[in-house]
C-alpha cells in the first residue's frame, strides 16, 4: 500500500517534470532527519526517541544525525539538510534575523516549545570558584564548535568582563581530549562527555553546558566526581538580555539535583523544535501529533520529554508557529 509520504514525493517529482522547461525544482528538506546534538546531550536522547516513534507511527525511516548543537542544527535546516533540529531560543533570534553564526536570515517555524534549559557552568565541588569572576584565569571549556552552549558561553563571560581572551585555532575539541595543560590554551571547545572527562582529569577548571535536567552527560559526571554549578546573577542577566532579545531568564537549580545540596541560581533559556518554514503542512501535523500522543514512550529515553504541555508549548516568540503545528493545537481546543 502507497503511504501518504510517498504520494507527497510523487506528486511533488510529477510538478519538478513538469516544470523543467521553466525553472529547476527547490531542494526538498531532508525528510527523514532531525538534527540532534552530542551524546551525553538532552537533544541526542530526546530526538533518538522521536526518530524512533515517527519511524513507528508513520510507517517510514527517521533518523537522529549527531551535531554540534543548536547553531548547527538550524544550520542544517536551513540548507534543506533536515527535516527537524532543536535549538535555544536566543540562538533561534539570531537565526532569524542573520545575526551572530547566521550570515543571513533563515525562514524558520516551530514545531512546539519543549522545556526551559538551565546554564550550567561546572566546577569540581572541591575547587576554589566561587563566582563568575573567580574564572578569569582558568582553564575552560565553552561547548562544541556550533553549539548553542559556545554562544551562551561567550556572551556570559564578556558581561562578566572576560571577553579579551581568544580560543585560539589550536584550541581542542571534542574528538581530541588529550590536552597538555602547560601549553593548552585556557578557552577550549569540547562536548559534553569530554569536558566532563576532562574536568574529572584535571585538564580543565571549569565547563559550560546548557541543557535540560538532568542532562545525562553531567549527571553521569556528578555521579562519580562531585561537582558544583557556578551562580548567573541577576545584574548579568539583565545585561544579556538588554543586549539579546529578552531571551533569558532567571531560576533556582532544585535542590539535590547533580548531588548539590544547595540551591542555585542560574539562567534559563527555551528550548524548541524547529523546522523550515515552507515544511509540509500535513507532514509538520503528523509530527506534531506524535511529539504528544508519544510523550510516554518518549520521556522513557529523555526524562524532559515529560514536561510538554500544550498550553506551554505555543509561546514560541521570537518564531512563529509551523501551520502544521498550529493545526493540531486547534484541534486539541475542540
Amino acid at each position: 500500500m502507497i503511504t501518504h509520504w510517498v504520494r507527497r514525493l510523487t506528486t511533488a517529482a510529477v510538478l519538478c517534470v513538469g516544470l523543467l522547461l521553466f525553472t529547476a525544482c527547490a531542494a526538498p528538506h531532508a525528510p527523514g532527519v532531525i538534527a540532534g546534538g552530542n551524546p551525553g546531550g538532552v537533544y541526542h536522547a530526546y530526538g533518538t526517541a522521536l526518530a524512533n516513534e515517527l519511524s513507528a507511527r508513520t510507517d517510514r525511516e527517521m533518523t537522529l544525525v549527531e551535531t554540534d548543537g543548536s547553531v548547527d542544527n538550524l544550520q542544517r535546516i536551513g540548507r534543506g539538510e533536515a527535516l527537524l533540529g532543536f535549538a535555544q531560543g536566543d540562538t533561534v533570534a539570531d537565526a532569524l534575523a542573520g545575526e551572530g553564526d547566521f550570515a543571513e536570515p533563515l525562514e524558520l517555524a516551530a514545531v512546539a516549545r519543549l522545556y526551559d534549559e538551565y546554564v550550567h557552568i561546572v566546577v569540581a565541588k572541591d575547587s576554589s570558584f566561587v563566582t563568575l569572576a573567580d574564572l578569569a584565569d582558568a582553564r575552560i571549556s565553552l561547548g562544541s564548535p556550533g553549539s548553542g552552549v559556545q554562544v551562551i558561553a561567550h556572551r556570559i563571560l564578556e558581561a562578566a568582563g572576560m571577553s579579551e581572551r581568544d580560543i585560539g585555532a589550536e584550541a581542542e575539541t571534542e574528538a581530541d581530549t588529550d590536552i597538555d595543560t602547560d601549553t593548552a590554551p585556557r578557552w577550549v571547545t569540547l562536548g559534553t562527555q569530554p569536558a566532563a572527562e576532562a574536568l574529572r582529569a584535571g585538564e580543565i577548571d571549569a565547563f559550560f553546558w546548557v541543557g535540560a535536567i538532568p542532562t545525562p552527560g553531567v549527571a553521569d559526571l556528578a555521579a562519580e566526581f562531585p561537582i558544583r554549578i557556578l551562580p548567573v546573577t541577576p545584574e548579568i542577566l539583565d545585561q544579556l538580555n538588554a543586549d539579546h532579545a529578552d531571551v533569558y531568564g532567571l531560576s533556582e537549580l532544585p535542590r539535590g539535583t547533580y548531588g548539590i545540596e544547595d540551591q542555585t541560581r542560574t539562567m534559563t533559556i527555551p528550548n524548541y523544535l524547529v523546522t523550515a518554514a515552507d515544511a509540509d503542512r500535513g507532514e509538520i501535523r503528523e509530527v506534531t501529533e506524535t511529539l504528544f500522543a508519544e510523550r510516554a514512550a518518549i520521556a522513557r529515553k529523555a526524562p524532559v520529554a515529560a514536561l510538554l504541555d500544550t498550553r506551554e508549548a505555543i509561546f514560541t516568540d521570537p518564531m512563529p508557529l509551523h501551520p502544521g503545528a498550529a493545526d493540531y493545537f486547534r484541534s486539541q481546543r475542540r
